[in-house]
């Protein structure tokens, strides 16, 4: 089943119940029960007034780019974000709401099985062109039904490079030819009259949407997994 924010209604109308606070993150992350009368789902809720400003993001945005982020990862078609929306009420006010995948917590990047790192190619092409400052570890979640998730989107998409990732494995690496094509249909959609532009542009600003499309050119004109930078810290820190 493909899991999508119309497969849980409840995410658009449910009464939002806080749950408890995530306190690993330097923002508000709180776990919630989103429920509709006898029906209930968990969920993730990052209130925007529970941001902490940073000198190089816009002000208020970073539950904008966590929908952002579901949003790029459905136009490719990858599946590799929780279902994820922008909810303007909420116990704490607007901000954004995903669904909480379960999972085995101790299970990260660092200890994946070989099997299961060589399922991330996606995954290192999709934090590229995202621009992701902050790919942990611990940001990659596999869930109770074998699939791999990934979460924690609040700082991608600035203008300017700023790619930290833990991920690395496959740089230098032809692209496979499937993901290439997933990769020039998503480009396609971000022409400004296209449907990618338009369900991007409620999140992102124009220019953030146009470098977004500038990194998809740069990856498929070089036709390689990305190298590790010698210019810039190309990791996060902690890594997990």
């Amino acid at each position: 089943m493909k899991f999508t924010v119309s497969s849980f209604p409840l995410l658009q109308t449910g009464e939002i119940a806080l749950e408890g606070q995530f306190m690993w993150g330097s923002n508000y992350t709180l776990f919630v029960k989103v429920c509709a009368g006898e029906e209930t789902l968990q969920a993730v809720y990052k209130p925007t007034r529970g941001e902490r400003p940073l000198w190089d993001f816009p002000t208020a945005t970073l539950a904008l780019r966590e929908v952002a982020a579901y949003q790029v990862s459905e136009l490719l078609g990858w599946q590799l974000v929780p279902p994820t929306l922008y909810r303007e009420e909420g116990p704490l006010g607007p901000g954004s709401l995903q669904l909480y995948v379960e999972h085995d917590e101790n299970y990260h990047y660092f200890n994946f099985t070989p099997e299961d790192r060589q399922r991330l190619r996606p995954t290192v092409l999709f934090d590229f062109i995202t621009n992701n400052a902050d790919r942990k570890g611990g940001h990659i979640l596999k869930g109770d039904d074998g699939h791999l998730w990934l979460i924690d989107h609040g700082i991608c998409f600035h203008e300017d490079p700023k790619l930290r990732t833990v991920i690395w494995d496959f740089a230098g690496e032809p692209l496979p030819e499937n993901l290439c094509a997933d990769l020039q249909r998503f480009r396609d959609a971000l022409q400004p009259d296209r449907a990618g532009y338009v369900s991007l542009a409620p999140y992102l600003n124009p220019r953030e949407i146009a470098a977004l499309a500038r990194r998809t050119d740069r990856l498929l004109a070089a036709n390689i997994f990305p190298r590790t930078p010698r210019n810039s810290r190309p990791y996060p820190w902690p890594l997990v």
